[in-house]
């Protein structure tokens, strides 16, 4: 059973916790503390089976959701929850007035960029040596408008596409 909430304080061991094993020590207790804290962030977290396996976060300015964080703990990895976060994280931006999603996203995550392409984002920059933890390179990345008509449809395709894989998946 998968369950998306909103994250709270009492999330944040377990968050840092997949943090770290997805990311390093690039964010912490303190980094998250103060997301929470900010009127213009909106984070979650994705539980399957009770347990806390993944979170996303995204900042709301005007009409741009700018995507900041999506991770899956490494031993729930290639089940749809990343694919699940990020459709939960566009679907509740649109909801709030968004009209364009961005994100940064490693030149070398080949996997993670394929999947923001299914959703619609495209590469139209790159920010040199971005990643404090080695100067990798970060594509910046952008959807088209996201109220249009073709945007949402193609959204109502992945949705049910996407709930019948985790349907499948989960053995419901």
């Amino acid at each position: 059973m998968i369950e998306l909430r909103p994250m709270s304080r009492a999330d944040l061991i377990d968050v840092v916790a997949i943090e770290r094993l997805c990311f390093g020590d690039r964010w912490t207790i303190q980094s998250f503390t103060s997301e929470l804290e900010n009127p213009a962030s909106h984070y979650h977290v994705l539980a399957s089976d009770g347990r806390l396996v993944g979170y996303a976060g995204y900042w709301l300015i005007l009409e741009e959701a700018h995507i900041t964080t999506i991770a899956v703990h490494p031993a729930h990895q290639r089940k749809y929850l990343g694919e699940c976060l990020l459709l939960h994280l566009i679907e509740e931006a649109a909801s709030l007035g968004a009209k364009w999603l961005t994100l940064e996203v490693r030149v070398s995550n080949s996997g993670a960029q394929k999947l923001y392409e299914k959703y619609g984002f495209s590469a139209l920059g790159r920010r040199r040596g971005y990643y404090q933890d080695d100067g990798e390179d970060a594509l910046v990345m952008w959807t088209e408008n996201i109220w249009q008509a073709d945007y949402q449809a193609r959204l109502r395709d992945l949705r049910q596409q996407l709930d019948e894989r985790l349907a499948v998946s989960s053995g419901t």
